[in-house]
C-alpha cells in the first residue's frame, strides 16, 4: 500500500517538474523574442472581408434560415459550412450573382451546383440539387441552376444548404447579401398623400 503512494506521490511530483521547467522555458523564449523586437505573435489571420454582391436569394424571397452558418474552430473541427434554407421540393434554385458553373453534379449522392463568381475569388455551393446548368455555363443573378431535390437533405423538412468558399475557406454565404436584401420585410402598400379616394 505504502509503495503504490510513494509512486503516485513521486509521479505527481515528477508531472509537476516537467510542468514548471515548461513554463520556464516558455517565459525565457517570450522574454527573448520580446528582446529581439519582434512584434507578439497574433491569433490567426482576420477574417477576409466579403463584398455583399447578391442581387438574389437561391430560394424564394426572404426564406427562412433553418440553421445558420457556425465557423468550425479548426479545419477538420465540427461546424456548419453555409446555411440551410426552408425551401419546398421541386423549388427554383438561383445564382445569387453573376459567375460561372465551376461543377454540376452529385457529391455523395447529392446534386450540387458550385458558382465561381464574376470578378472575385469566391464561390457559392448549393444543395442537393437536380442541375439545369452545366460546367462552363455563364449564369446572371437570378438564373436557375437547379431545383431542390426531395432527398439528400440533412435538415428535419426539406432545404437547401447554401456555402460559400474563398479557395478552401468557408465563408458566411449570409455576407454576400447587402443589407436591402437581407434585411427586406414583406411589401406593404402605403397611402399616397393627396390622392383622391
Amino acid at each position: 500500500m505504502r509503495t503504490r503512494r510513494h509512486d503516485r506521490t513521486a509521479r505527481t511530483a515528477q508531472a509537476l517538474l516537467r510542468t514548471l521547467l515548461l513554463a520556464l522555458l516558455l517565459t525565457l523564449l517570450t522574454c527573448t523574442t520580446r528582446a529581439s523586437g519582434a512584434p507578439p505573435p497574433t491569433p490567426g489571420p482576420p477574417t477576409p472581408s466579403v463584398p455583399a454582391l447578391a442581387r438574389t436569394w437561391p430560394v424564394g424571397s426572404h426564406p427562412l434560415v433553418l440553421r445558420g452558418w457556425e465557423p468550425p474552430a479548426t479545419v477538420y473541427a465540427r461546424g456548419h459550412r453555409g446555411v440551410d434554407l426552408a425551401t419546398p421540393a421541386g423549388a427554383e434554385v438561383r445564382a445569387v450573382a453573376a459567375g460561372r458553373v465551376s461543377f454540376a453534379g452529385r457529391v455523395a449522392g447529392r446534386g450540387v451546383v458550385s458558382v465561381e463568381l464574376a470578378g472575385t475569388d469566391l464561390r457559392t455551393t448549393y444543395e442537393p440539387v437536380t442541375a439545369t446548368v452545366k460546367k462552363g455555363d455563364e449564369v446572371e443573378p437570378g438564373a436557375a441552376v437547379g431545383t431542390v431535390e426531395i432527398t439528400g437533405s440533412h435538415c428535419p423538412t426539406t432545404c437547401v444548404h447554401w456555402g460559400l468558399l474563398r479557395g478552401k475557406t468557408y465563408l458566411d454565404p449570409l455576407s454576400l447579401l447587402p443589407p436591402w436584401l437581407l434585411n427586406r420585410g414583406p411589401s406593404r402598400l402605403l397611402p399616397v398623400l393627396g390622392a383622391p379616394r
